[in-house]
């Protein structure tokens, strides 16, 4: 978990990271006292995502942001009846933001853990992710959580993955983006990595002749859900976020999606084909 980052830092912060503040964040003053309202008034949602992270969050050949996650966040906007503006970074940099509420919210595959949810309230999960080992297509000694214990892996720090590979005695390297953690994989430099499933089989999609494999599987699967600030300024946001989810589960547009990108429905405890 990454610690709150006070309101006294934000406006050095706004300087520094992704190019300014939204126009939507709560000042000293306590504007924002109902974020929903302060979305509407300014016509737009502002939503933090990474970017790099096919098929969540991507930029497709001709360098438009897609995927499952831009997707979400474009039919929550509709709900509301705003635009959708989305603001790309690292990983920790938008938890950081979404802290000091400069993004309305952060759609970028966060699977829900006790200790987030200390922090956060969670939306309804919009997903269910299994977590796998994957390591170099000809490697033998690693197959299963355990055997991670002493061997030197990669993650964005802070993320579930990396948590997990720490809980089992992995050495683990901070990236920037799933590129990297590859890059670091393919050369032989780390000896394992973790990340779901579905990601692990988008890679393979377009890099059919990347020498890797899943060397081990979670036993359950994770829930995936929107992170939002705690507090009553949050209720009604958390109320219509909820709601869409909900519609888009019950219409079928949710697994229709997760068909689109990950090729399987992850929409639903059990994936389906």
């Amino acid at each position: 978990m990454k610690r709150k980052i006070g309101m006294w830092m934000a406006a050095g912060l706004c300087a520094l990271t992704l190019g300014g503040c939204s126009d939507n964040a709560a000042d000293d003053k306590g504007a924002g006292a109902d974020r929903l309202a302060d979305i509407r008034a300014h016509g737009k949602i502002v939503i933090a995502m990474e970017g790099t992270w096919a098929p969540w969050t991507y930029h497709d050949e001709k360098g438009v942001l897609t995927g499952y996650d831009v997707e979400v966040g474009r039919k929550i906007a509709e709900k509301i009846g705003v635009k959708a503006e989305f603001v790309e970074g690292k990983w920790d940099g938008l938890l950081a933001g979404l802290d000091a509420g400069r993004y309305d919210l952060m759609i970028n595959g966060v699977d829900v853990t006790p200790e987030r949810a200390k922090v956060y309230d969670f939306s309804e999960p919009y997903a269910y992710n299994r977590m796998v080992v994957i390591v170099d297509g000809n490697r033998t000694d690693i197959a299963s959580m355990a055997d991670l214990k002493g061997k030197n892996t990669a993650n964005t720090i802070s993320s579930t993955y990396a948590e997990e590979a720490e809980k089992h005695g992995a050495k683990v390297t901070g990236v920037d983006d799933l590129n990297q953690t590859f890059e670091l994989l393919l050369s032989g430099r780390i000896d394992a990595t973790l990340n779901s499933e579905v990601t692990f089989y988008d890679y393979l999609r377009a890099h059919p002749d990347a020498r890797i494999k899943i060397a081990a599987v979670s036993d359950h699967a994770t829930e995936v859900a929107i992170p939002i600030r705690k507090g009553e300024a949050t209720a009604s946001l958390r109320a219509v976020v909820n709601e869409t989810i909900k519609g888009m589960r019950e219409s079928g547009e949710l697994a229709a999606l997760s068909k689109r990108f990950f090729g399987t429905d992850i929409s639903a405890p059990a994936a389906k084909p």
